[in-house]
Order: C-alpha cells, then sequence, then structure tokens
C-alpha cells in the first residue's frame, strides 16, 4: 500500500463510537484449530527410552547372557533423540552404557570381543543420538522462527475485525492449510463507510506466499475503495486495476463483495465467480444467488456483460455467512463434500442469543466440518458471519 493510500484511510472516518461491550478477536488460524494439545503423548514419548532400557536389563538379567539383547539398550539413546534435548539426550545414553557395563560384567562378558562390541555400539548410537537431537532441535527453533514470522504477517494482512460494526455484528475465523507457515491465499474485510458497512470474503488461486502476496494486493485496493468508491462495482474496478498495476494478474481472485445499509436491513451482493453467501432464516440456509455471477477478479477483460448486485433483505433474526471453498469442497473419506446447505440448525441463533452466539455458531460449524472430514482442511478456509445488531 503506497503513501496516498495510508493517508487516505488516516482521514477516512472512524466505524463509529465503540460498544461498551464490543471485542475484537484474531483470527484463528488452522493451528489453533487443529494442532492437538500436549499431554499423554508428550510423556509418553519422553519416558519410552526409559522404558525400554529396562525391560532389556530385565529380559538380559533373566534370560541370562545367551540372550544376547545387550546391544539392544542402544534403542533407549536413539528414541531420546526424537524427544529429548541433546544433554537429555546424552544423559540416557550414559545411562545405557553404564547398564550395558554392569549387565556385561553380570554376564561374564567384560573381557569379550562381544561385550566391548556391545558397549562400542551403545557409546556410538548415543553420540549420533545427541547430534541427531541437536539437529532437530535446531531445526524446531527455525520453525518457530518462521511460524511466528508468518503470524505477524497473517495479523497484518488480516487484521482482526471488531465484534461490532453499526448495524451489523460480526464473528469470523480463518484456517490455513499450510502446516509451516499460518498464512494462505483467503481473504477477508470490513469496513464502515458513509453510513454502510462493506465487506469482502476471496479465494486467491493458489496457497502460501505467492498467494498471500497477491491477498494483500486485493485487500490494499479495497480498504481504499471502500471509503469513497459510489458502489460495489466500483470498487471491484478498483481493485482489477489494483491487480494489473502491481503485476499481480497472473492468480485471479474469487471474491464476494457485500454492502450493508445503514439500517442493516438490506444487503447488496456482488459475486465476483464466488460460491455464493447463506442467508440463516428460521433454521434453514439458502444460498443467495446473483441472477449472473461475474467473473472472478483479475480477469474483467473476458467477460461479456458487466457484473450484477443484487440485494437481499436481512431480518433481525437472519444471519448472513459468507465463507471460501475451503469450507464447502471439505470432502470426508468418501469424496462427499461437506454439507454445507444443511448448516442452518448450527449458524441459528440460540435461545439465550447475544453478541458471543455469533462465535459459537461459527465454533458449532468448524467442529461439524472437523467431523465430517475427519482430519484438518487440505484447503485454506475463512468463514464470515453477520447478523444484524
Amino acid at each position: 500500500m503506497d503513501a496516498a493510500t495510508t493517508a487516505r484511510q488516516a482521514e477516512a472516518p472512524p466505524p463509529g463510537p465503540p460498544d461498551p461491550q464490543e471485542t475484537v478477536r484474531p483470527p484463528q488460524t488452522a493451528a489453533a484449530a487443529t494442532a492437538p494439545a500436549p499431554g499423554p503423548h508428550r510423556l509418553f514419548a519422553w519416558l519410552l527410552p526409559f522404558a525400554v532400557a529396562l525391560v532389556v536389563v530385565l529380559v538380559d538379567i533373566l534370560g541370562g547372557p545367551g540372550v544376547g539383547l545387550l546391544p539392544l539398550l542402544s534403542v533407549a539413546p536413539a528414541l531420546a533423540a526424537v524427544s529429548w534435548p541433546p544433554a537429555g539426550t546424552a544423559m540416557i545414553g550414559a545411562a545405557a552404557v553404564a547398564a550395558g557395563g554392569i549387565l556385561t560384567a553380570y554376564d561374564g562378558l567384560i573381557s569379550t570381543q562381544r561385550g566391548v562390541t556391545d558397549l562400542i555400539a551403545i557409546a556410538g548410537v548415543t553420540a549420533a543420538g545427541v547430534v541427531g537431537s541437536a539437529v532437530r532441535r535446531r531445526r524446531e527453533r527455525e520453525l518457530a522462527d518462521v511460524q511466528a514470522v508468518a503470524e505477524a504477517a497473517q495479523q497484518i494482512l488480516l487484521r482482526p475485525l471488531p465484534a461490532r460494526i453499526a448495524p451489523v455484528r460480526i464473528a469470523v475465523r480463518y484456517m490455513s492449510a499450510s502446516a509451516s507457515a499460518r498464512i494462505g491465499g483467503d481473504l477477508y474485510e470490513a469496513v464502515a463507510a458513509g453510513g454502510h458497512v462493506r465487506l469482502i470474503v476471496g479465494d486467491v488461486l493458489g496457497k502460501g506466499l505467492p498467494a498471500a502476496r497477491t491477498a494483500a494486493v486485493v485487500l490494499g485496493a479495497f480498504r481504499e475503495a471502500a471509503y469513497d468508491a459510489p458502489d460495489l462495482p466500483c470498487i471491484a474496478a478498483r481493485i482489477e486495476a489494483s491487480l494489473r498495476h502491481q503485476e499481480a494478474a497472473e492468480e485471479f481472485v474469487t471474491a464476494v463483495l457485500a454492502q450493508v445499509s445503514a439500517d442493516g436491513s438490506r444487503v447488496e451482493i456482488l459475486n465476483c465467480g464466488h460460491p455464493d453467501p447463506l442467508l440463516v432464516r428460521d433454521g434453514q440456509a439458502t444460498a443467495v444467488q446473483a441472477p449472473r455471477t461475474g467473473l472472478p477478479l483479475g480477469l474483467a477483460s473476458l467477460a461479456e456483460f458487466p457484473r450484477d448486485v443484487r440485494a437481499f433483505s436481512l431480518g433481525p433474526a437472519d444471519r448472513m455467512l459468507f465463507y471460501t471453498d475451503g469450507i464447502s469442497e471439505a470432502r470426508d473419506g468418501g469424496g462427499e463434500f461437506y454439507p454445507l446447505e444443511r448448516s442452518g440448525s448450527l449458524l441459528g441463533p440460540s435461545e439465550s442469543s447475544g453478541p458471543e452466539d455469533l462465535e459459537a455458531a461459527l465454533d458449532r460449524l468448524i467442529a461439524d466440518v472437523h467431523r465430517h472430514v475427519g482430519h484438518s482442511l487440505l484447503d485454506d478456509a475463512a468463514l464470515l458471519l453477520i447478523s444484524r445488531d
């Protein structure tokens, strides 16, 4: 974003007086949504080397020198290298060598070639385990640094949205399919301008950093245009121009742009090749379809007709869900898509509906998607749910 854009946004009117109950929630990433909580698995990995060494010692004592299990003590430092730090791996290896020396003396093999060879094997595996543990720890630190940078970039690219931008309340979730860096090509934004609330939810072709760069171009153009553009087609045209000027046209972007009226009762939708939003009403989810779905952003030069804007009413108890295809195309083991059209009961208001109920509704939907898929999502996914304030 250039200096003119920054100045324009600085001069733009604020979204309105803050709500005393208003909270800003950061987008939820894939790691936060799907990473298993530390606990028994980690404890098991730490105790496994000791358990293996103990079993080898007991079997060797009970079976005598003829069993020949002494070299298996080298398994203990090898396993320690997977979960223990280098010092811990060296400690476990030293304990294994000491136990091996005691067993060699107990079995009467202390002065034999077999006994010496077994001890050298345990010591060699210990040395290799210490080196492997050091390499693993360095890689883990590097990965942690990459994730921290990616997380910061994601927070800048997809800044947290306020829970309320009058006249609507908003809940948002973002899940990245990238395992090593929590960043992807799905995007969302909401701004207040001229009494309206303008939204965008989109999906860049591709994943990772190239898609994130294109998403940054789209979001920068939207954030600039949303404040002064007269209508949604003009905002789409400004985004198209920005994609051309910043050489991001090698990737196109499907997107839905929306404008909520000042009283929240009317939502205008401009669809640019994106999955249709869902209107949740009376426990039923219905796709809000435009007469013609326009081409994705970046392909306007190929269009044979202008993009259409269609208006929909939004009742006091209605909700509208904007999403990307990471949700609608999530498949189970049999290849069946997630039935998003049957999610009305999950997304609808509860009996004690309040500001936090939008967040709970998205939590219910995400949990149901994960149950359907049986694993973490394989594509980036963004969800934005709105209701009248």
